[in-house]
Parts: C-alpha cells; structure tokens; sequence
C-alpha cells in the first residue's frame, strides 16, 4: 500500500491518501480541512478515489469529509458507532474552536472491531481502540505493515483522554493489547506529528513503560 501525508488545518492533523499500487484505487483517511489541498494532493498522485475513511469523530478529523464525499461522490466510512455523539456534535465543535460550521456528519458505514476495508487489492483490517474517543478505530494493513492510527499513540505520545467519555486506562490497554502484539516492524502514521514504529514505542514511549501508571 502506498500513502501520502497531507497535514492540514491549525493543528498540523496528517490527513492521510492512501492506494493499491496495482489499481491506483485510494481512500482519504481523516480530511480534517482545507478540501482545496486535498483535492490538490489526489490529483497530483494520480489515483481515483473511492472511498472516505475516519478514525474518529473529532472536527480536526473530519472538517472536510463531508465536502470531499459530495466532490468526488464517494462514501464516508466509519468511525466505530460510538463516536456518533461527536459526528451529530460537529457545529459545537465548531465553535468551540472558533473555526466555520461544520454540519453533522452521518457516515454511510459505521466500522466494528474485525470488519474490513478493501482499498483497491489491499484489505485493511479494523481495530476498534477506545480511550481518546469512545468509538476511535484504526486500519491495519498487514502486508505493507502500516497502520494509520489516528490519534490513539504518537511518536513518544498518546491521544488525550480528557474529552467526553475519554478514558486514559482503556486508551493505553487498546495500545498494549492491541497495537503493539501487531509487531514491532509496524510503521504506523499517526493523527499528528511524525511517523514511528510500534517497536520505538514498545521501548521508548514513556507512557508505555511498566512504571508508568495507568489511571
């Protein structure tokens, strides 16, 4: 699987274009704002897009998902049904941030533990890894080893728990029980910041230390 990095918005979010290298079919992965350089960046690439993919249903994530689903005419999947209370929250959000309204957004498909994504030739397998949001997932393929994790770990970080029905134990137990077993050879690209591997995290993230506390 092939990718490209877009970061976009005040927040610096990595928007992510992901494709099969045989067919040349992508998905968007959390377009988070400025459509106009998105849209840029696909054409660039030279790849049809087919779908919309979000990790979860924070504004910085999917301020643009709805402008490029109607654009291309492609479908918004996921997150994980959870997160609905975000999605039907994004004119607060909006606010909050002092940014223009974004309407509430429902997904043509929510995503579940164990469900599937097919990008062209590539099968993304889908976790679901609460703690920074409730219905936060991510999309693993196993073949090419990466991982688009969204905002649940960073280079030397995690995701925030400390919004709406955040948990920081049940954050770092998705991490431990389901991210790091996937290997240490994963890359993976998180929601901000730059890329790492799950084993530089294994043995460098502090808040992924035995001593570390989990609360």
């Amino acid at each position: 699987m092939n990718y490209r990095i877009i970061p976009v918005t005040a927040f610096s979010q990595n928007c992510s274009l992901i494709w099969c290298e045989q067919t040349k079919l992508a998905a968007l992965v959390d377009p988070g704002g400025d459509a106009e350089r998105i849209k840029q960046d696909v054409a660039a690439s030279g790849v049809t897009l087919m779908q919309i993919l979000l990790t979860h249903g924070h504004l910085d994530h999917v301020g643009a998902a709805a402008e490029l689903a109607e654009f291309y005419s492609v479908p918004i999947v996921g997150p994980e049904k959870e997160d609905e209370f975000w999605l039907q929250g994004l004119p607060a959000q909006s606010r909050m941030f002092g940014l223009e309204d974004c309407q509430p957004l429902t997904p043509d498909r929510w995503l579940s533990e164990g469900d599937k994504v097919s990008v062209g030739n590539v099968s993304l397998e889908v976790l679901h890894c609460p703690g920074h949001t409730p219905g936060h997932i991510v999309f693993f393929d196993p073949l090419s080893r990466l991982l688009v994790s969204g905002d649940v770990i960073f280079k030397g970080g995690v995701g925030r728990s400390d919004f709406p029905r955040g948990d920081h134990g049940q954050l770092i137990e998705a991490i431990k029980r389901k991210l790091l077993p996937l290997g240490d050879d994963v890359t993976f690209i998180p929601g901000h910041g730059p890329m790492s591997t799950l084993g530089h995290e294994r043995l460098h993230n502090p808040f992924l230390q035995d001593e570390m506390p989990v609360w």
